[in-house]
């Protein structure tokens, strides 16, 4: 977790003597927020949907819309502890749409319709047009899939219902906080860096892509791990351009691509 303040100065981690639980960074997200906060979340915030015309099609129940499908994954892995998702990816019939261990299921890919990477909402092809690598959601194995963190994210966010607006799925608000999906390496792209490139491991190569975004670099010497290099970067970048207005109403983000599959900050 990283924070750049809207005054200035370099961004800075939030430094913990253990990792975040996911209830933690819930009641951070809930209950310590300053009023005007914009928060990055680094998962997918729905699956595809578009592309098939359902989440998981052929599925009987299958939701309506992203706020349905966060229900749904809470509601299916309510015994699943520290807002797990375990029990989502082993249902009987839910299973079956995802790639996942050793097992392809049943239902992963869209007749015709499926990325070399699995399934891909409208916001991840777009991803792939200006040089990024998006896998599907759907894809729960590989060093590159962020499928397992968006299942439990979903349960991150539908229990932030009613305390904060998650963009595009809710329109942005006059006032408060809101959340929006990211993918770091954009940060990196605007930094200069390239797809291939867009982990950053030493103090040095990070103060220079800050510098590149118009943030002062935090200065020292050596490794730094690339959590927090990336955690760092995007959070310089989503200050930067959080007053951009083109990036808040993307060509192709439509109504219903908005309230399905929403959208990552920062891709047009």
């Amino acid at each position: 977790m990283a924070v750049a303040d809207a005054a200035g100065g370099p961004p800075v981690l939030v430094q913990r003597d253990k990792g975040w639980s996911r209830e933690e960074v819930l009641a951070v997200l809930r209950d310590e927020l300053p009023p005007e906060s914009f928060v990055g979340v680094d998962l997918g915030i729905s699956l595809p949907f578009r592309d098939c015309g359902a989440f998981f099609p052929g599925f009987a129940d299958s939701p309506a819309d992203a706020r349905e499908l966060w229900a749904m994954v809470d509601r299916v892995c309510l015994a699943d502890e520290h807002l797990a998702a375990s029990s989502f990816v082993e249902h009987p019939e839910l299973g079956e749409y995802f790639l996942h261990g050793q097992r392809r299921g049943e239902h992963f890919g869209c007749d015709g319709a499926t990325h070399k990477n699995g399934r891909l909402r409208v916001a991840e092809h777009a991803q792939a047009e200006i040089g990024l690598r998006p896998t599907s959601n759907f894809k729960l194995v590989g060093a590159s899939q962020v499928g397992k963190s968006s299942l439990t994210g979903m349960r991150v966010l539908h229990a932030l219902r009613g305390h904060l607006s998650v963009w595009p799925i809710d329109p942005l608000p006059q006032t408060g906080p809101v959340i929006a999906e990211i993918y770091t390496s954009i940060a990196a792209l605007a930094a200069g860096r390239t797809a291939s490139t867009a982990k950053i491991k030493t103090r040095e190569e990070l103060d220079d892509a800050l510098v590149a975004l118009g943030s002062p670099p935090l200065g020292g010497t050596g490794a730094i791990d690339d959590h927090s290099s990336d955690a760092l970067l995007t959070a310089a970048w989503m200050r930067a351009n959080a007053q951009r207005e083109e990036l808040w109403s993307p060509a192709r983000m439509t109504p219903d691509v908005a309230k399905t599959e929403g959208w990552t900050f920062g891709v047009p």
